[in-house]
């Protein structure tokens, strides 16, 4: 575990330094979205109901009486409470809506309108900004609609493809399309910024989280939109490459990735059993995949003879793409073997908590982790003094 870098290098600011985000957003994709915008350097205000954030009670798991799941997703933030029912609340509200840079909601299509913080009223005081409306199934004909992650890998097709073959239907491990719905989010914040740059026009930048599934669907999208074929489930294989999946060895079962032919026959070198790439059977990868059944086998026999972590040190040596199937703690650990240092601490004291590193590396301007998680309405009154004074004044 490293320490924090936050001010990594003296005098160097984030690339988003400067550019003031209000985040009217809640639960996963939009604090998401927020988080990496703050560790860029963007100074991210959280507007939260009186009761908070509902990530703050999802536990357990928990960390000095806070819950985890809120602590993933929320460094680097200011937090102010506000009951937007209220109408001097909502002021203030509105007030911080018309100095942002950018504002991020995820609010139900058309929710924040009796406060006068939708995009139309806002844009009318604040031209420039760049409105941020993350949904489940946009604010068309699914405005009514719920979005919840879950939801959406049903509906989207992903819980089909997701299991054995002959079971249930199961969900991803994650909430993964809250997830890219946030990075698609952040995509379009720093796409409309640039934008602006160039034009001096804000705009309206609508993400949703079925839209953000389909095209995350990827290949499988594409063998429906382009070939008119539906997708099954098939457990851990791949439709269109093999071998692509876990294969059983002396302890662990080990995942062999052979995504060409090339790999293909370093696989078969490392295991013993380098005839087999010369058979027309196994030539290439499409004769690969319809003879998978004929030359899983094969590929077994010789890998139980080794447990997975020895296998996986000759394949990787050999270049043939491998891993063992980690647990999280796992995981975390690979990263470290490998360099990338994939927990920093942000907060000093009491108030320290570790988190996981900003995913994208900078040579000129890194990520930079200012501020632990906020307690509820930690900087409330800071930032109501500095939004009932000059504009030019308070921002950090």
């Amino acid at each position: 575990m490293s320490e924090s870098d936050a001010g990594a290098r003296p005098g160097v600011e984030g690339p988003l330094s400067g550019v003031l985000v209000a985040d009217f957003s809640r639960i996963l994709a939009g604090p998401y979205a927020t988080m990496l915008l703050a560790d860029l350097g963007a100074d991210v205000v959280k507007v939260e109901g009186p009761h908070g954030d509902d990530t703050r009670t999802w536990t357990p798991p928990v960390r000095d009486g806070v819950s985890t799941y809120y602590l993933g997703i929320n460094r680097g933030k200011r937090s102010i409470a506000l009951d937007l029912r209220d109408e001097a609340d909502a002021g203030v509200a509105r007030e911080l809506a018309r100095r942002a840079d950018v504002l991020i909601e995820n609010f139900k299509p058309g929710g924040l309108a009796k406060y006068g913080l939708d995009f139309e009223a806002v844009r009318r005081d604040n031209p420039g900004v760049i409105y941020t409306s993350i949904t489940g199934f946009g604010s068309g004909a699914g405005r009514h609609v719920p979005g919840y992650d879950l939801m959406v890998q049903a509906v989207s097709g992903l819980m089909s493809l997701t299991g054995d073959p002959d079971g249930p239907s199961y969900r991803a491990g994650i909430s993964v399309f809250d997830v890219m719905a946030g990075n698609h989010a952040t995509i379009g914040v720093l796409a409309a910024l640039r934008h602006r740059d160039a034009t001096g026009e804000g705009q309206l930048v609508e993400v949703n989280l079925l839209s953000s599934a389909l095209t995350g669907l990827v290949n499988h999208s594409s063998a429906f939109v382009a070939g008119d074929t539906v997708p099954y489930r098939m457990g851990n294989a791949h439709p269109s490459v093999f071998p692509y999946e876990p294969l059983p060895t002396a302890d662990n079962d080990l995942i062999v990735t052979a995504a060409n032919d090339a790999q293909f026959r370093k696989l078969c070198e490392v295991l013993g059993i380098a005839e087999v790439a010369d058979d027309p059977l196994f030539a290439r990868n499409a004769d690969r995949t319809v003879n998978r059944d004929r030359l899983r086998p094969l590929l077994v026999e010789q890998l139980v003879k080794r447990g997975a972590d020895e296998w996986f040190e000759a394949l990787v040596e050999a270049g043939v793409p491998s891993g063992p199937i980690n647990t999280i703690d796992g995981g975390f650990a690979m990263a470290e073997r490998f360099g990338l240092e994939p927990v920093v601490t942000v907060g000093e004291g009491e108030r320290a908590v570790p988190t996981t590193r900003h995913p994208i590396r900078f040579s000129a301007t890194p990520a930079a982790y200012r501020l632990p998680p906020p307690e509820l309405d930690e900087h409330g009154d800071q930032l109501r003094a500095w939004l009932s004074g000059p504009e030019e004044e308070g921002r950090d």
